[in-house]
């Protein structure tokens, strides 16, 4: 068995919300006695745009919101502090890197530009001496397991479909560890409100098809209720395209944007289902949604910006009939 480092590991989450299945949490855990997380409510997320809009409303907000109270509470479970920043991580992370002597950060790995511009901050403001520990932990299917290279990633989701179905599989769950308590790690830092954040506080309305919380706790019920309480799993296909109430579709998209459930943690309750009830159209349908998701990640780390401009990633002028 490895040894842990005595020092503190820092785990710095971004969107990978959860305890339960969370590879990047669980390899601090490992490696160290001791770890501290951080979340930052950056403010580049909740400021007016060059085009007059913010990236963050209202409802993202609330539920951004509820998804880290659950996750504070959820790692206190595991002796882990969860210190929050209203602030830059460019800013709130190298100081938490020095006021703990901290020689080794974990997150999750990513590749987007604005992402992956600020990593960049980060890692240029923390002592050279820091070790950024990056794992890609948001997939179905793991990037080591797709048996193709990323640059080889077909134009056509059937293409890729029929491969990861025949040649890939899906990793285990990794299931929280606790880490040992230290009672020297106190965190003062406090949640931001709606108000905080520039909005005015708001109650969901009665009718809406979305009333859930945020947060992995309020996930996971989700997951049981659609899946073991009503087995609405088994009607899914004929369904998901509706917009109008609860039950319509899974809903799982929001919790799975901001990580507090996992792609994987979905795909195993699934087959649980089809083990404990029965196996049709609509339990393969919603395991097949899961590779559209991953399917999109892949296309975004194979062509990076070029989703975003106007050639798109086939890089083709467009004659535009509108403006």
């Amino acid at each position: 068995m490895q040894e842990k480092q005595n020092n503190i590991g820092l785990v710095w989450f971004r969107n990978d919300l959860r305890v339960n299945d969370n590879s990047v949490l669980n390899e601090a855990i490992k490696h160290h006695q001791h770890i501290i997380a951080v979340y930052c409510f950056d403010p580049r997320y909740f400021e007016i745009d060059i085009f007059g809009f913010k990236k963050t409303e209202k409802f993202r907000a609330k539920f951004l919101i509820e998804t880290v109270e659950d996750l504070k509470r959820n790692l206190k479970d595991l002796n882990i502090e969860l210190f929050l920043y209203h602030s830059k991580p460019e800013t709130a992370i190298p100081e938490v890197v020095e006021k703990f002597n901290i020689t080794t950060i974990y997150m999750q790995k990513e590749w987007t530009s604005e992402e992956t511009t600020i990593t960049k901050q980060v890692k240029s403001n923390c002592p050279e001496d820091t070790t950024f520990q990056e794992y890609y932990d948001q997939f179905l299917f793991h990037p080591e397991d797709i048996n193709m290279p990323i640059d080889k990633i077909p134009q056509v989701f059937t293409n890729f479909r029929k491969k990861v179905e025949k040649y890939s599989a899906v990793r285990p769950i990794d299931h929280p560890i606790a880490s040992e308590p230290n009672q020297n790690i106190k965190t003062p830092t406090e949640i931001p409100t709606l108000e905080d954040l520039g909005f005015e506080y708001f109650d969901t309305h009665p009718k809406s098809a979305f009333p859930f919380e945020g947060g992995e706790n309020a996930a996971l019920n989700r997951l049981d209720d659609y899946f073991f309480q009503t087995k609405k799993l088994g009607f899914y296909k004929k369904t998901r395209n509706g917009l109008v109430g609860t039950d319509y579709s899974s809903k799982f998209s929001s919790w799975l944007a901001n990580g507090s459930i996992s792609a994987r943690t979905i795909y195993r309750k699934v087959k649980q289902f089809e083990k404990e009830h029965y196996k049709n159209q609509s339990t393969y349908w919603l395991i097949f949604e899961l590779i559209w998701r991953d399917y999109f990640k892949y296309i975004s780390l194979k062509h990076g910006r070029n989703i975003f401009k106007i050639g798109g990633i086939l890089n083709k002028n467009y004659e535009w009939k509108t403006d």
